[in-house]
C-alpha cells in the first residue's frame, strides 16, 4: 500500500503543490500525512503517525527528500529502520526508489555523506573543546541538579523511604537525571520505619507485588531496605533494541547492580511523569529528538497516546 507524507514549514505556505504530486503518484487522499512544521527540533506529528501506520510491504513516497527528514542523519536513520521493517521509500522528484538496486545505491551514497558529516563535527568538536581548554575554559552543559539537590536526593535515596521515581518528582527533573547523580552502589540505607509501598510497574495488565530478586541479574538484596531500593528501580520499565529483530522492543528490569550504562532517555508522560526509560540505540535516537519507531509503536500498543501529547494510558 502506498503512503504520502508532505510538509511545509509555516501556515503560510502551500501544501498543493506537493499533496498533487503524491496523488498523481497514486497515493489515496485518506493515507496522505502533512505536516505545518520547520526546524529541526519542530514536532511533527503526522510524520509519527504515518511512520507508526505503515507494514511490511508497504511504500512511503515523498516529493524530496528534505521533506522528510531534519537533518542528512536524520534521513539516513529513517532509511534504516524503513528497510529493516521492509518498507520502500519513493522520492518522486529525485528519481529515488528504494525498490530498485538504483535506488538504493542513490540512498545509499546519502551515508556516506552522513558519515563524513558525523567525522567533521567530531573533529571541529574537539577542536574547539582543545582550545577552551588552553583558554582555562570548561565545556559541557550547567547540571540540572546543585551541589544541596544532589547531596538532598542522596540522603533521601540512602534513607530508603522513597523511590529513585518519587525523588525525582520532588526535584522537578528526570529520573535518569537522578540516577546519574545517585552513588548507587555504596548505599548503606537504614530500614526504614515503615516498609513503603512499591510502584507499580509500567503498563502491566494486572498489580502484582514486584519481586525481591532483580529478574535480570539475579541479585537478592540483604536488608530490608535494600530490598525497598530495588524493589522501587525494578518498577521502571527499561525498553532495551531487540538484538534479532531491530525494529521491536525488549522490556527488562534492572536493579543497581545491573543498570544499563549511559546513555539513556526517560519517556514521561505529560501529566504524571511516568513512564519507561530507554536505553542503547533507542536512547541515542531519543536523545537527537526523535522518538524512535519501534518505541511509538510499543507504547500506542501498550495504550499510550503519541500524538499530539504524550500520555500514559491512565491519562490519555
Amino acid at each position: 500500500m502506498l503512503f504520502g507524507y508532505a510538509r511545509v514549514s509555516s501556515a503560510d505556505q502551500n501544501p498543493a503543490h506537493q499533496v498533487d504530486a503524491l496523488a498523481r503518484a497514486g497515493v489515496g487522499a485518506e493515507n496522505i500525512h502533512l505536516d505545518h512544521a520547520g526546524g529541526a527540533k519542530a514536532s511533527r506529528p503526522q510524520l509519527d503517525a504515518v511512520l507508526t501506520r505503515l507494514r511490511s510491504g508497504d511504500t512511503l513516497v515523498i516529493t524530496r527528500l528534505d521533506r522528510l527528514g531534519r537533518s542528512v542523519l536524520h534521513l539516513i536513520t529513517l532509511g534504516a529502520q524503513l528497510r529493516e521493517r521492509g518498507i520502500e521509500l519513493k522520492v518522486l522528484e529525485q528519481g529515488i526508489d528504494t525498490s530498485t538496486a538504483e535506488g538504493r545505491a542513490m540512498f545509499g551514497m546519502l551515508s556516506v555523506l552522513a558519515e563524513l558529516q558525523r567525522e567533521l563535527i567530531v573533529a571541529n568538536t574537539r577542536d574547539g573543546l582543545a582550545a577552551a581548554r588552553a583558554r582555562g575554559r570548561k565545556g559541557g552543559r550547567p547540571p540540572k541538579l546543585s551541589d544541596d539537590q544532589i547531596a538532598l536526593a542522596q540522603r533521601l535515596y540512602d534513607a530508603g523511604g522513597n523511590t529513585v521515581a518519587q525523588i525525582a518528582a520532588m526535584l522537578n527533573v528526570p529520573r535518569t537525571t537522578v540516577y546519574g547523580h545517585l552513588d548507587t552502589k555504596n548505599t548503606t540505607a537504614q530500614a526504614p520505619a515503615e516498609r513503603p509501598t512499591a510502584e507499580t510497574p509500567v503498563n502491566t495488565v494486572a498489580e502484582v507485588r514486584l519481586p525481591r530478586t532483580c529478574p535480570t541479574c539475579g541479585y537478592e538484596p540483604s536488608t530490608r531496605a535494600e530490598a525497598a531500593h530495588q524493589r522501587g528501580d525494578l518498577a521502571v520499565a527499561w525498553l532495551h533494541t531487540n538484538v534479532d529483530d531491530q525494529g521491536s522492543v525488549v522490556i527488562q528490569s534492572h536493579c543497581r547492580h545491573c543498570e544499563p550504562e549511559p546513555p539513556a532517555f526517560d519517556v514521561a508522560c505529560e501529566v504524571c511523569g511516568d513512564g519507561p526509560i530507554l536505553t542503547g540505540i533507542f536512547a541515542e535516537v531519543a536523545c537527537r529528538g526523535d522518538l524512535p519507531v519501534a518505541v511509538a509503536q510499543w507504547l500506542v500498543g501498550s495504550g499510550w497516546t503519541v500524538t499530539p501529547s504524550l500520555l500514559c494510558p491512565d491519562n490519555r
